[in-house]
């Protein structure tokens, strides 16, 4: 005889389906929302201006313009935004005379994403080798955001390698990245979230994001190439949770002649830790800019180069 199932076997079975889904749903979301579907090499770099050159990391893009025999100013770009943020400053500083030389941090751009820890040391590192590369044996250093912890780790390391530091908006304080920091969770909610919706989010950078609308287009072909997902997470998870505050202190003590720039509007790295690099680095030279926010070089270029330049000619 047929016996109808029972309730509670109906709802074992409901349970199960449904957590069958669930589990299939967790595992297809980031796969389904992945970017990345493209190798970085030699075929995709000749769609990229400028140059190349090997470090010991891999394939590093940079731009040179200016005199070669002017003074040699490297810029170093932040989180996640390759070295087009510096177009404007590359062409000022090059007709101001200075040999400048913007480039792609590992795992950005069109430099190649090397299967390792993403910390100030390797950034570091990597800035040093381009000097070397490029024969130069000191050098004025600019880091913007991130890119200005980059640099004072250079800065506390090497002082003897930088004649002028300049710092704006550097990465100060250490930052709580919450559950991005947990292994697993923090992989899945980067391709399920934190990727897809990272290249409209740039614009959060301005005071003013309605004059930037192309902004987001340009930062989306990085996006496809493999590993740029996984370079993002180890630098959240390395370099922004970590305080620049030491190697801040270590620069104040040498005396290096420091600028610090900073928009008075800017909520990407808070306007009020300006305060932080100062106690640290007592001789910094502050510039700060009324109704800027993060990106004072692409916002306000007019505002920003003039005080740039003008430190960076100073004997």
């Amino acid at each position: 005889m047929q016996t109808t199932p029972r309730p509670k076997s109906r709802l074992r079975k409901a349970i199960l389906a449904a957590g069958i889904l669930l589990a299939a749903a967790v595992v297809a979301v980031p796969v389904l929302r992945n970017a990345e579907h493209a190798p970085l090499d030699a075929a995709a770099r000749r769609q990229a201006p400028g140059q190349f050159i090997q470090l010991s990391h891999g394939m590093v893009h940079y731009r040179a313009a200016g005199p070669e025999q002017g003074q040699p100013v490297l810029l170093v770009h932040g989180f996640s935004v390759p070295d087009y943020v510096f177009d404007h400053s590359r062409e000022a500083l090059a007709a101001a005379g200075f040999r400048v030389v913007s480039f792609d941090l590992y795992g950005r751009g069109w430099s190649d994403r090397p299967i390792v820890t993403y910390d100030r040391d390797l950034l570091a590192g990597e800035l040093g080798e381009l000097m070397d590369a490029l024969h130069m044996q000191q050098a004025d250093v600019v880091g913007l955001s991130m890119g200005g912890a980059v640099a004072g780790r250079f800065a506390a390391l090497h002082p003897e390698r930088v004649r002028r530091l300049v710092l704006i908006a550097p990465v100060t304080k250490a930052t709580d990245i919450s559950v991005m920091a947990w292994p697993g969770v923090g992989d899945w909610l980067l391709r399920a979230w934190f990727l897809p919706g990272l290249a409209n989010r740039q614009t959060e950078d301005f005071m003013h994001p309605e004059r930037f609308a192309d902004w987001p287009a340009r930062f989306v072909p990085q996006m496809q190439y493999d590993g740029f997902g996984r370079a993002l997470l180890s630098s959240m998870r390395n370099i922004i949770t970590a305080s620049s505050v030491p190697d801040f202190e270590k620069i104040g003590k040498t005396g290096l002649p420091v600028q610090l720039i900073w928009g008075e509007r800017d909520t990407t790295v808070p306007y009020a830790q300006h305060a932080d690099v100062q106690r640290a680095i007592p001789q910094a030279q502050f510039v700060s800019l009324p109704e800027i926010g993060h990106l004072s070089v692409v916002e306000d270029p007019a505002a920003v180069h003039p005080q740039l330049i003008a430190f960076l000619r100073e004997q």
